[in-house]
């Protein structure tokens, strides 16, 4: 269980099962590298090592949430790197690709700050030929209009915008 003093608001479980189910029918986890971008609890990263994901990178600028999960992935042996940054400032310096990035932003960021990581993602040449971007958000923000947008999945107040590099 996560420390209660973290900052964060982890994706529902219903959310990150119905979730995993689509990534499920378009990667073979044991083959992929996966950048979780606000990474809080690492909920997503760890879902993703259980899955057989062998590289992954988990980036949160707050100190505790980096702490819990560095702690959890060396008691479980699972093979998550976690790394203490700004995630705006780690995607302008960022040079490796991933086939899939997952951001699960604070939902009261500023429309703009949603469309920067995206941005960011793809002027940076961050996903791999095929790779995919998927933005968690509130049912109140709309990412439609962006460039590469593909679709969008609901799951109550939650919201899954898919990117694809194409």
């Amino acid at each position: 269980m996560a420390p209660a003093k973290l900052p964060v608001r982890p994706t529902t479980d219903f959310a990150k099962e119905s979730l995993f189910n689509i990534l499920n029918n378009y990667y073979f986890f044991e083959d992929i590298s996966v950048l979780d971008l606000f990474a809080g609890t690492g909920n997503i990263s760890f879902e993703f090592a259980s899955r057989g994901t062998k590289n992954i990178t988990s980036v949160d600028n707050h100190p505790g949430c980096i702490k819990y999960i560095r702690k959890i992935a060396e008691e479980l042996s699972l093979p998550i790197s976690p790394i203490r940054s700004d995630v705006f400032k780690f995607l302008e310096q960022s040079a490796s690709t991933r086939d899939l990035i997952f951001a699960d932003p604070p939902y009261d960021l500023p429309l703009e700050q949603f469309e920067k990581i995206a941005q960011l993602v793809f002027s940076n040449s961050l996903l791999t030929a095929y790779g995919t971007l998927i933005i968690e958000h509130s049912k109140h923000t709309s990412l439609e209009h962006l460039p590469y947008f593909d679709k969008q999945k609901k799951y109550g107040g939650s919201v899954f915008s898919f990117f694809e590099n194409k």
